[in-house]
């Protein structure tokens, strides 16, 4: 049994967020290595896939699709005879007003110190530009970054917290070990933006696994990342407007390695 869960992670990473942080990690490799200094490179986290509008709608849907068939998938894998495993790890909506605002607050917790790590990593220059959104926004766009939203809620707190927290607690780890491992894959997860998004988000996933193991609801975690992800899309061409050093994109093109899509939140 204990082999067979081993073998069940890694699978999983392999083709969730494992394989993503990989590509991650070593899509910074290349921005260190570039000639061009790490500050003056840029990330889109929502970037087109077509030229044309309706071709790019049809594959924006079809990837959150895709990236939630994986989180059904694992929670699949979580199920067990004679229990509602939604329930277990608390993605249902029995709590949902307390799930709510346990969200929000969570949401105002790491939003705006990550949104001064984020300006302190422009400032040091160890933090890419990141664009969060495009500019040139039509009436489609905010549903689409809304589900980009949600898709990157749902697959970060489903797999790095409920998933990764049930199966390695059966392997015999205690419970730090457990937070921090989480918290770290997740920092690699996000490794393409530059070290402050590497710190930042370790210390969101000590925060979130710290709830968890306290609440054993993953709903509020959701909640919280939706509402961060949300804010920071669509509020992204005001931020551009009001803070172009920092926000805005980076004048002149600049190379910007890419090997894979990079994880969207």
């Amino acid at each position: 049994m204990r082999r067979r869960l081993t073998w069940e992670v890694w699978l999983v990473l392999a083709v969730t967020v494992g394989q993503s942080a990989l590509y991650s990690v070593l899509q910074l490799t290349r921005r260190l290595l570039s000639p061009v200094p790490l500050g003056s490179q840029q990330a889109q986290v929502n970037p087109s896939r077509d030229a044309q509008a309706v071709w790019d709608v049809v594959y924006q849907v079809l990837s959150v699709f895709f990236a939630l068939a994986l989180v059904a998938l694992v929670v699949y894998l979580l199920w067990e005879p004679g229990s509602n495993v939604l329930r277990r790890i608390g993605l249902d909506f029995t709590r949902f007003g307390g799930d709510l605002g346990r969200g929000i607050l969570l949401a105002a917790v790491i939003g705006l110190p990550g949104l001064a790590l984020y300006a302190a990593g422009r400032a040091l220059g160890i933090t890419v530009q990141v664009q969060a959104s495009p500019l040139d926004a039509a009436w489609w766009t905010v549903p689409l970054l809304v589900l980009s939203a949600l898709r990157a809620g749902l697959t970060e707190e489903v797999i790095f917290i409920a998933y990764l927290f049930d199966r390695l607690r059966r392997l015999g780890w205690g419970w730090w070990p457990i937070i921090l491992t989480s918290a770290a894959l997740r920092g690699a997860y996000h490794a393409y933006q530059g070290f402050g998004a590497i710190v930042g988000n370790i210390a969101m996933g000590v925060v979130f696994g710290w709830c968890y193991r306290r609440w054993g609801r993953v709903m509020p975690l959701v909640v919280a990342h939706v509402v961060i992800d949300v804010i920071a899309f669509i509020g992204y061409p005001l931020a551009v407007a009001l803070w172009p050093d920092l926000f805005g994109p980076v004048p002149a093109p600049t190379p910007s390695p890419t090997l894979t899509p990079t994880p969207e939140a």
